[in-house]
């Protein structure tokens, strides 16, 4: 796997996929890239607006185009979006172009991490963001498990022992 010269992050939200990435690049000297983040960057607008004004099908297209972008080059950690693998066109190039590490985490822990955060536009606004969670966890988890080369779950671990981990199993 190591040959594979890019770690691409996917899991629901809430699983630490930004904070992980960010520091794992750091300590892999790699270039970090967070595709919510550069899809903001593209829009000059943040993501729940763009769920506003173009509906969860137009995000999805822009989603898929930045990773196609991103998966392109080399030496990279890419900290996905949450739906990301909803994709089949993403899922095949993640899975073709890196290492895939699922991180994975429990629905208590996304809400605790999740809880104050407005800017997640498929939970900000639910009137119950557990049973938002648990039909997104329902509909991708096993969409995760299919490109996932590795599995590494973060609940009760922290960022330090979870970025070791995927350094020992990718084989850095």
């Amino acid at each position: 796997m190591a040959e594979k010269r890019n770690i691409f992050l996917v899991g629901p939200m809430g699983a630490g996929k930004s904070t992980i990435g960010r520091q794992l690049a750091r300590q892999l000297h790699l270039e970090f890239y967070d595709s919510d983040t550069e899809i903001e960057r593209r829009t000059g607008a943040d993501i729940a607006w763009v769920f506003e004004l173009e509906g969860e099908e137009g995000f999805r297209l822009r989603e898929e185009k930045v990773i196609e972008e991103l998966t392109e080059n080399t030496g990279i950690v890419l900290a996905t979006g949450g739906g990301s693998i909803l994709s089949k066109e993403s899922r095949n190039r993640l899975s073709a172009r890196g290492v895939v590490v699922y991180l994975q985490t429990t629905i208590d822990k996304q809400l605790a991490r999740t809880q104050r955060d407005k800017r997640r536009p498929l939970i900000a606004e639910a009137d119950n963001p557990r049973e938002v969670l648990e039909n997104l966890a329902e509909a991708r988890n096993a969409l995760y498990e299919e490109i996932a080369d590795i599995v590494v779950r973060t609940d009760e671990q922290s960022t330090k022992v979870v970025i070791d981990q995927i350094i020992e199993k990718v084989g850095l």
